[in-house]
């Protein structure tokens, strides 16, 4: 008989919060390896925000279809090879989806499966080192081009992308700010990701802080979340601020485009603002690779992981994005690698 593969896919477009209903279990037997093809053994998931635009609708990449696995960056373990550049053993990521198993020539639809680096974890791969850390470093270093002494503001900074780009701006010489929700996370953006102040948007009024925190106004502001946070943020531009828009996790479940109603002082300050996505810098990946491997060894880029385990509890991880419980890099561990490391 077949090994059977585990399979979370989709089973409806999300209206309003995702709900358990939205996805299914679709498990399959597994086919042979064709001559070219190895076979991973899915260990550890990544969760990103985006990836409920992914199951929303066509964006920047074409929408998942109706009863496929879910899309979903990944860490695994080549358990069987057939392809002359993988063996058994060898821990690689790439865009493996919702499932235990992945059959491949050496691609998924994101780009190539690579190798992890040796030494390096699963969780570092998919958390300081992973994707987001490397959107964060070209969002600061492409975009806002920090200058020492500027002030900066990012939202979402208790998140795996924000607290990584509050950290690159602090290596530049920059003044941080971040928005966090709750004490125990805008405590652990001062004390340990090393931001100079921190707003905790459940219980402070984030415009006034702003306006305490950088009287002389914000020279950039690193941008995660939009609504009506974005919008405060909006009317404390310093004169020629610049303005990174990474994402808009605060309208994802609702679908709602927040009005603004500060985007004048974009004129008024003649200030500039960009949207950019990672994808876009992927032939580039090595240099933030070598920019944060540097910044990771002199201590100055720290991350938190949220672990969660089991299969089961798939749907539910991601959920935790949109409700607020993550605590930093959200992973979920489906298995330790079941072979010995190559």
């Amino acid at each position: 008989m077949s090994e059977m593969n585990r399979r979370w896919v989709l089973t409806r477009r999300p209206d309003g919060a995702l709900k358990d209903s939205d996805f299914a279990r679709a498990d399959e037997p597994l086919r042979d390896l064709a001559d070219g093809e190895m076979r991973v053994r899915v260990t550890h998931l990544s969760f990103d925000p985006t990836q409920r635009i992914w199951i929303s609708q066509d964006s920047y990449l074409p929408a998942v279809p109706i009863g496929a696995v879910v899309r979903a960056g990944a860490i695994g373990q080549v358990v069987a090879s057939k392809h002359a550049d993988f063996k058994p053993g060898q821990m690689v990521q790439g865009a493996f989806g919702w499932q235990d198993y992945v059959q491949s020539a050496g691609f998924t639809e994101l780009g190539p499966i690579t190798p992890l680096p040796p030494g390096v974890t699963p969780e570092q791969a998919l958390g300081v080192m992973g994707l987001t850390s490397i959107t964060a470093w070209f969002g600061v270093h492409d975009l806002l081009k920090p200058q020492a002494g500027e002030t900066a503001l990012v939202t979402g900074a208790a998140g795996a992308t924000g607290s990584a780009a509050g950290q690159i701006l602090k290596a530049a010489g920059a003044r941080v700010i971040g928005v966090a929700g709750g004490p125990d996370k805008t405590r652990w953006v001062v004390d340990v990701a090393g931001f100079d102040a921190c707003i905790d948007y459940k219980n402070e009024d984030v415009a006034a802080r702003i306006a305490a925190l950088a009287p002389k106004g914000l020279d950039m502001i690193y941008e995660n979340v939009g609504g009506p946070i974005f919008d405060a943020a909006l009317a404390h531009l310093a004169m020629k601020a610049r303005v990174a828009l990474c994402g808009a996790i605060s309208g994802y479940d609702t679908g709602e485009i927040y009005g603004l109603k500060n985007y004048m002082n974009l004129v008024i300050q003649r200030a500039k603002i960009e949207g950019f996505l990672v994808l876009d810098y992927f032939p580039r990946v090595g240099e933030a690779i070598a920019g944060l491997g540097a910044l990771a060894a002199a201590g100055k880029l720290k991350g938190e992981v949220d672990l969660q385990e089991g299969f089961d509890n798939i749907p539910a991880t991601l959920r935790r994005l949109f409700e607020g419980r993550n605590f930093g890099k959200q992973l979920l561990k489906i298995t330790d690698p079941p072979l010995p490391a190559a």
